[in-house]
């Protein structure tokens, strides 16, 4: 039924996992032949089992019985999962001290688009060098032969236990809308709410993998917009939404206003900053300067890491960070959570601390040094190219004698603000974000930057 595909797609292995666009560049034949090169590596490092799971996407299944099959067929065991959350998958490799596994999921991209995020052994998600090594023995094709075992295996119940003895709300019952944009939380989400004491209010709660209401990502305010409307229509303490495999969420305040991740992400360490010894917080590259700055007005240590969840989670949980965060959305506690990143959890533990408070999301943001800024801008350049066009923006930013770092793409500081130029790992974009201490000081970085990249793109 299935075969071997000898002519993958270079470009679909990316800086932390594989996408495509399906059936364009990947397709069941494409996830077979992963199943073979997966299966087969797994075995030959001492590794004779994996977790298997995915989303909701409309190609999913199709992708996941070929996967399956692949692996199958090198002689490894399988513990199938089924449909569930990328959380949910991480918790099974956890509880079953199984740490091979892959997901089928495309996260938040578009409909059309499907994945997968893998690991091999306990160092976690394949990420860089890895990805591209392993693209390279899928070419070789020396995949091993035989019968591995299935056995079909539900997290579900055992990933809600988790939870009820990890939150302790207080005597407030907060007003909640949740969004979960018809992704795979859909499935799972009123379950988990509903342990705990407060006024539940769910849109786009059927599961769907068209996605029909809006696009899956809750950190670009535009696909927030019914979410905002509800809020401010039921005059709800806070609107939560989470993106197409659950492992991201955004905010909307009780005034209905969009709280960027990096911004909400204060509130957190605010709560938790006296109820860990370690006072070491992980953030990502893109994050605005109010969040360092209230780091250090709190007197912990703020860690600037490349952006990505395969860097994030790896560096909080190798490092034994409390806490972790990435302006996409992607929240790690590690502090009485597994160190991996979930939507729903992350939004739990927001109303934790507003339960009790009688202070709203906007009080809890008070005192927060102003920076101006605006949504990360994307630039289309192929996969090919964009990384070429970093390098030409260094050149640049060399020249100028501009101070930098360079841990991931270029961040440029200034003494009133910095911009940041990066290729995307997860598609074909060049990515930027610019702020600073006045609105005109921010045009100007703005303008510089967008002209060399636009430059540089053509």
């Amino acid at each position: 039924m299935y075969k071997y595909k000898k002519d993958l797609d270079k470009n679909i292995f990316r800086g932390y996992d594989i996408r495509g666009v399906y059936p364009t560049n990947l397709d069941e034949d494409t996830f077979y032949t992963f199943g073979l090169g997966f299966g087969s590596h797994i075995q030959r490092i001492g590794k004779k089992i994996c977790v298997v799971g995915h989303d909701n996407r409309l190609s999913s299944d199709s992708l996941y019985n070929a996967l399956i099959e692949g692996i199958k067929s090198t002689g490894c065991d399988i513990v199938s999962l089924g449909l569930c959350t990328t959380p949910m998958y991480y918790y099974a490799c956890i509880k079953l001290g199984i740490p091979s596994g892959v997901m089928v999921t495309a996260s938040h991209n578009p409909k059309d688009e499907n994945g997968l995020k893998f690991a091999f052994d306990e160092s976690g998600n394949c990420k860089g060098q890895e990805i591209q090594d392993f693209y390279n023995e899928l070419l070789v094709a020396d995949f091993l032969s035989g019968e591995g075992n299935i056995k079909e295996y539900n997290i579900e119940p055992e990933y809600i236990d988790l939870y009820k003895t990890n939150l302790h709300f207080g005597d407030r019952k907060l007003k909640v809308i949740l969004d979960p944009a018809n992704g795979a939380t859909s499935n799972f989400c009123r379950k988990i709410y509903s342990l705990y004491p407060m006024d539940l209010i769910i849109i786009n709660e059927e599961s769907d993998g068209t996605f029909p209401n809006h696009h899956p990502d809750p950190c670009i305010e535009s696909n927030l917009e019914q979410l905002k409307a509800k809020v401010i229509e039921t005059k709800a303490d806070i609107g939560i939404s989470f993106d197409g495999d659950g492992d991201r969420l955004g905010i909307i305040s009780n005034t209905g206003r969009f709280i960027p991740s990096d911004i909400f992400m204060i509130i957190y360490i605010r709560d938790m900053i006296n109820k860990v010894s370690n006072k070491s917080f992980l953030y990502d590259i893109k994050c605005s300067k109010s969040l360092s700055d209230e780091i250090d007005k709190l007197g912990g240590n703020g860690i600037c890491y490349r952006t990505g969840n395969s860097y994030m989670k790896a560096k909080v949980n190798d490092d034994k960070l409390p806490f972790g965060g990435e302006l996409s959305g992607h929240i790690y506690f590690n502090d009485r959570w597994p160190g991996f990143d979930s939507g729903m959890y992350a939004g739990l533990r927001m109303l934790e601390i507003l339960s009790n408070t009688s202070k709203t999301v906007e009080e809890l943001l008070e005192n927060i040094n102003k920076y101006y800024s605006d949504e990360e801008e994307k630039y289309p350049s192929s996969d090919d190219k964009k990384f070429k066009v970093v390098e030409k923006i260094k050149e640049y930013v060399i020249s100028k004698g501009y101070d930098y770092i360079d841990i991931d793409g270029i961040r440029v500081s200034f003494p009133d603000g910095w911009a940041l130029v990066r290729a995307s790992n997860t598609g074909p974009n060049i990515t930027a974000r610019f702020e600073a201490t006045s609105e005109e000081r921010l045009k100007e970085i703005q303008d510089e930057f967008r002209g060399v990249i636009n430059e540089e793109n053509k």
